[in-house]
């Protein structure tokens, strides 16, 4: 992976431009601050997208969304960002496909239990018909697409979840990979789009979390910056009005007091976690402004726990 030395402004300013041209010079990316644009296609490294199913669903209402993907890979790889790597999840798909064979699968802190008896239909919808669908929406536009796995090329090692008190099944987690597929298509001009089955060592299918597989690919390909994109505008609050940054302590208070609840819950963690070991800015917000999903701008901005400065 390729790391990307950070140094945040602590007095809150935003740096001129000579000093982000100086910390260029010394191999450092400065973190903008909160008022400042979010300009992803201004930093080194890919751009990590992770988008769900409700996006999937609605496709044909919001084709604009999908313009502003395309456009945004277009706009970060002119700039010399090297592009997107899009990952997608898909639990609507996934629950319809279920309840027409009659399959039960429960949720658990926003986790889908997922039985052997299920993983096949998980896979049939997951690497099948939602990521075809999706791959020929982007084609459609435009864009140089590349269909894979999470265990394609190396990209990411999988076994079974044991992260959580529960037990989930056939549900997987990541515990390293090799970003040179994803390096290899972005420099080619593709788009690599990336479905959230994974393979265990012994070659069995795990359904493993959407968002932490694009946090976890973050790592991997040394990204500038993650996008969850969901169907709401980020993190709300109590009053359903958005949360314009989030810090570790805050967001186990509003896990705690059940402002952030069910399917949010991974989320908000899996960005603290890219943040914090990816050191790029994690942001969850809204597909539904393909303006702000074209400039990388708007949602909710996690924030890294800053590294203490070292005494001398």
């Amino acid at each position: 992976m390729h790391e990307h030395p950070l140094r945040p402004r602590r007095d809150g300013r935003v740096p001129s431009r000579t000093e982000r041209r100086c910390d260029r010079r010394r191999g450092l990316n400065t973190i903008p601050t909160p008022s400042s644009t979010v300009e992803f296609a201004a930093s080194r490294g890919p751009l990590v997208v992770k988008i769900g199913g409700a996006l999937l669903e609605s496709a044909e209402a919001h084709g604009e969304a999908f313009d502003g993907l395309v456009s945004l890979h277009a706009a970060h790889r002119a700039q010399g960002g090297g592009g997107i790597v899009l990952v997608h999840g898909g639990g609507a798909q996934v629950d319809r496909q279920l309840k027409l064979v009659g399959i039960e699968t429960p949720r658990i802190e926003g986790i889908r239990v997922t039985s052997r008896e299920a993983i096949d239909q998980v896979v049939g919808v997951l690497a099948g018909s939602a990521h075809v669908r999706l791959l020929g929406i982007l084609a459609a536009r435009g864009a140089r697409v590349v269909g894979l796995t999470l265990s394609d090329g190396g990209l990411c090692a999988c076994r079974h979840t044991t992260r959580y008190a529960f037990d989930a099944g056939e549900v997987g987690e990541i515990t390293g990979g090799d970003g040179a597929v994803a390096h290899t298509l972005l420099a080619g001009g593709f788009m690599p789009v990336v479905n959230s089955i994974g393979l265990s060592a012994n070659g069995d299918p795990l359904n493993v979390n959407a968002d932490e597989a694009a946090c976890a690919i973050a790592r991997i390909v040394g990204a500038s910056g993650i996008v969850l994109l969901t169907d709401v505008a980020g993190v709300l609050d109590a009053h359903k009005q958005l949360i314009r940054e989030l810090d570790a302590a805050r967001i186990e208070v509003l896990i705690a007091d059940g402002t952030i609840s069910g399917g949010m819950i991974p989320k908000v963690r899996g960005a603290l976690e890219a943040a914090a070991q990816a050191g790029c800015p994690a942001t969850i917000a809204s597909w539904r402004d393909p303006a702000a999903i074209a400039k990388g701008m708007g949602g909710t901005r996690i924030l890294a726990p800053l590294a203490e400065p070292s005494r001398r």
